[in-house]
């Protein structure tokens, strides 16, 4: 079973805007957990987008900063990535993730590792 579910994403043209959603599967609760976006793109390798920490800290990859907010409903976890300003090389499916504990989020923010959930993904396809 799935324990992280995305949704939301789609077709926008540049410029537009998209929030992306992620929610835990019922059964599966995730206080007390760092939780992040991510992306891979065709052909890429994949990619942190944002993490947020346990206590509410976000940090944000270099190319998103400004553009892209990250947040967590704490009363059920569910966890959000709202785009602006989206950019064709935004393109890519974005997936969820958590881990354990707090105080690494930043540390993983580029190589996803400590993060021990993963969703399946939602595509995001920005066209110019």
């Amino acid at each position: 079973q799935v324990e992280l579910v995305e949704s939301g994403g789609g077709s926008v043209q540049g410029g537009g805007s998209l929030t992306l959603t992620c929610t835990p599967s019922a059964g599966y609760s995730y206080n007390n957990y760092a939780m992040g976006w991510f992306r891979q793109a065709p052909g890429k390798e994949r990619e942190g987008v944002a993490v947020i920490d346990t206590d509410g800290t976000t940090f944000y990859a270099g190319s998103v900063q400004g553009r892209f907010t990250i947040s967590k409903e704490n009363a059920n976890n569910i966890l959000h990535l709202k785009m602006n300003s989206l950019k064709p090389e935004d393109t890519a499916t974005y997936t969820c993730a958590a881990g354990l504990g707090g105080g690494w989020a930043r540390f993983a923010l580029s190589s996803g590792i400590g993060f021990t959930s993963w969703g399946r993904g939602t595509r995001v396809t920005v066209s110019s």
